[in-house]
Parts: structure tokens; sequence; C-alpha cells
């Protein structure tokens, strides 16, 4: 395994247990999110160029894509969530409350 893909795999896994440790707000959990999807993206766009491929040029385009309109409905969750409730927590939130 190289060096290169240590440090994705070690990025992926140091967000995702961010996410699983970190969940008391929700700007924490969006940002643990963010990074995850950041990692995925670099290694989708190294990934082409290591196997010379040129066919899959586009799927890092279209992540990244996802990611924003990720980041963009998980902002306004937080603005909504912090109108409605007063503070970002998480275990302030209950979906069978409307």
């Amino acid at each position: 395994m190289s060096p290169l893909h240590l440090s994705f795999y070690s990025a992926f896994t140091l967000s995702s247990l961010g996410l699983a440790f970190h969940r008391t707000h929700l700007v924490s959990a969006l940002l643990c999110l963010e990074s995850m999807m950041l990692s995925m993206y670099i290694a989708l766009s190294i990934w082409p160029v290591e196997n010379q491929a040129t066919s899959s040029t586009l799927m890092p385009v279209l992540m990244l894509t996802f990611s924003a309109c990720e980041a963009g409905t998980g902002l306004a969750m937080l603005v909504a969530s912090t109108r409605t409730h007063g503070s970002d927590h998480l275990h302030n939130l209950n979906l069978l409350q409307c």
C-alpha cells in the first residue's frame, strides 16, 4: 500500500470515527460528513491518473456536485433546527415531534 492510499484511508477512517464519537452538535456531524466526502473526492480524482484511465474522469465531478448539494441541505437543516429548537444539539432533535 502506497503512502498516498494510506493517507486517504486514514482520512476517511478518522472522519468516520469523528462522526461516530462527536455527535453532540449538528455542525460537527456535518463537518465530519464533508471531510468524508472530500477524502473520497480526492481518491476518485487520483484513481484514473494512477490507472491511466480516461473514461472515469466524470465521476469526481458528479461526486463534488452531490457533496455540494449535501452541504447545502445540511446547512438548511442547521438553520431550521436552530430557529425552531434554539440550538444545534442533536439530542434536542426528535423525528417524532414535528
